[in-house]
């Protein structure tokens, strides 16, 4: 099974339930209390929006369980003794991985949370995520070729800018190594 939350220094990672996306879509005012979070002033953000959503809702619906884990992320910044437990952003998985083991990612910060590094922390807890999988032996990503700030979270988590995609955004690429066994120990097999 996929573990359906992961951490980084600052961000808890959680992964998006039929539940949430219900009232993130449908009853608004519930979905910061399911959350236990409170909310940017321009949520959704970025290229996350109604129709991504909706497509998340459509995939963890139709796949149920199995499909836990394969799309949208919440990226709650950690309580401080100056803010409370704060939705700032979105990402994750465009689907499971395909039969050579490749995963798309994505990923939006509220504007509120630019510039903080948090980008970089999410990306980095998808990529963990990717590992703890099993499943994922390679990640990619798309951006705009004018977003000179998504470039760099990509590069900063050791992806490698793989061309032009068709679309005429760019390809990032970057390999996955499997996580360690933690019931093997330090030492392996």
């Amino acid at each position: 099974m996929i573990p359906l939350i992961t951490q980084t220094p600052r961000l808890i990672i959680l992964a998006a339930s039929r539940a949430l996306l219900t009232a993130e879509l449908h009853k608004p005012q519930y979905f910061p209390v399911l959350l236990g979070a409170a909310m940017p002033a321009d949520w959704p953000p970025g290229e996350y929006d109604r129709e991504a959503m909706h497509y998340f809702l459509e995939q963890l619906t139709a796949g149920g369980r199995d499909s836990a884990g394969w799309f949208g992320w919440y990226a709650l910044r950690k309580a401080t003794d100056a803010t409370p437990r704060t939705l700032i952003g979105t990402g994750g998985f465009m689907g499971p991985p395909d039969a050579e083991g490749t995963a798309e990612i994505g990923y939006s910060i509220s504007a509120d949370w630019r510039r903080q590094g948090l980008a970089t922390e999410l990306v980095s807890g998808l990529v963990q995520q990717a590992a703890a999988t099993g499943m994922v032996r390679q990640l990619v990503a798309h951006t705009e070729t004018e977003n000179l700030g998504s470039q760099q979270v990509l590069l900063r988590n050791d992806f490698v800018l793989a061309g032009p995609a068709a679309d005429a955004r760019l390809r990032f690429e970057r390999a996955v190594a499997p996580a360690a066994d933690p019931a093997l120990g330090a030492g392996g097999a």
